[in-house]
């Protein structure tokens, strides 16, 4: 692997109510995601910024794909992940695990979003 470049390149979480699930991604993490254009699946991209750290990704809807039950965590860099997980809880998910410490690493919570998708929030404080 050529260490100039971020380990994950793309993620996509997979849903099967687009609307619920975009909204609850913008108002857990106030961003605004935007229609993807493709000619199979549904796709709305959370913003991307090439100039930044970080891997863009989208909520994506494919028939015969179910969401929820995976075995992925997708892990989202927040100031403050309790913030994060309490907009989720106010937004339709579910908290899984409270904000704890991983040590020198920071802090993480996990939640549940609107469609059974369990996500990771990281922060350093």
């Amino acid at each position: 692997m050529n260490n100039a470049r971020n380990a994950v390149g793309w993620f996509e979480i997979y849903v099967q109510d687009m609307e619920r699930a975009k909204a609850f991604y913008e108002k857990t993490f106030e961003v605004k995601l935007e229609p993807l254009p493709s000619p199979i699946v549904k796709m709305v991209a959370f913003p991307m910024q090439p100039d930044k750290p970080g891997c863009p990704g989208a909520l994506v809807k494919m028939e015969g794909f179910e969401s929820g039950g995976n075995s992925t965590i997708v892990y989202f860099s927040s100031a403050d992940c309790a913030i994060e997980s309490a907009r989720a809880a106010k937004s339709g998910g579910k908290v899984f695990k409270e904000k704890f410490s991983i040590g020198e690493y920071g802090f993480i919570s996990l939640v549940n979003d609107t469609e059974g998708n369990l996500i990771g929030l990281h922060s350093l404080k």
